[in-house]
């Protein structure tokens, strides 16, 4: 009779770090295999921020004028940019939920995996969907006319804060997935579109009564947005308030507190699922 061969536990933090970081790896590229096999759902992600440029730019944009001055088209797209990073917490929450119902998340839970590898698989492969999106959104951005007058350094940076959002919200994604079901993860559109409205993505927090504007300058999507104008250099956000002024700290300062409080929230939550 032959022995059963149990796959080794790692003992020491580093090859617990190398275990979690390489099933992590395997988890992404599981996702991709489903992403090319399902392309439409990677077609309408990209699809709805163009259409938004779009309908914003051109219908709306006529109307709008920027306090300071400056072209709205160009104060429109970093808030897009922002938006469309937040909007992709939507997009986990179902992916995630849809999973656990299914039985997929059970599945991976009854393998010799990492179980924190699990969930930063997740993360890895909406990272790479992210980074998709906003390069095609740049493209769309350029094409309607907006440019950053910075240095590349500069644009880099904005960047980088953009994913940085996306990277704190896909573990408050998670989080919220793990705990939905998929009809309530796929309706949690109507609370989160008012909270990436109520931010300075389409409007100065300025033209805004005095407690929504309150609202709106410390809304996490705000500083992200404002810190990226400033970045690109494109005409954005003033205002005297302590939020406005520190636009870049908060940019850096809100996801980094968001990714500290869910991201173990995730893991445990993952942990503790069937209990």
């Amino acid at each position: 009779m032959s022995a059963l061969i149990v796959p080794a536990v790692p003992t020491t933090y580093g090859e617990r770090l190398r275990w979690t970081l390489v099933d992590g790896w395997i988890i992404a590229r599981v996702n991709f295999i489903h992403w090319v096999r399902n392309p439409t759902m990677i077609l309408s992600l990209v699809i709805y921020p163009v259409v938004m440029v779009l309908l914003f730019g051109y219908v709306l944009g006529s109307a709008m004028r920027v306090s300071g001055g400056g072209d709205y088209r160009e104060f429109l797209m970093p808030g897009m940019f922002g938006q469309t990073m937040a909007h992709g917490v939507m997009t986990t929450m179902i992916v995630v939920a849809t999973g656990a119902a299914r039985g997929v998340t059970d599945r991976y839970r009854s393998m010799p995996i990492s179980q924190s590898g699990v969930v930063l698989g997740r993360a890895f492969a909406d990272m790479v969907n992210s980074v998709l999106e906003l390069a095609v959104l740049l493209a769309c951005g350029l094409a309607v006319g907006w440019s950053w007058h910075g240095s590349a350094g500069d644009a880099l940076a904005a960047v980088g804060l953009l994913l940085l959002l996306r990277f704190a919200l896909i573990w408050v994604g998670i989080y919220l997935g793990l705990m939905l079901t998929p009809e309530s993860a796929g309706a949690a559109w109507m609370p989160l579109l008012p909270l990436t409205m109520l931010a300075n993505t389409f409007v100065s927090p300025e033209l805004m009564p005095g407690w929504l504007r309150a609202i709106a300058e410390w809304n996490p999507l705000s500083a992200t947005v404002a810190a990226c104008r400033e970045l690109f250099g494109n005409p954005g956000w003033g205002g005297g308030s302590w939020a406005a002024e520190h636009a870049l700290s908060l940019a850096i300062g809100w996801p980094v507190l968001i990714t500290l409080v869910f991201l173990p929230l995730a893991v445990r939550r993952y942990r503790r699922l069937g209990r």
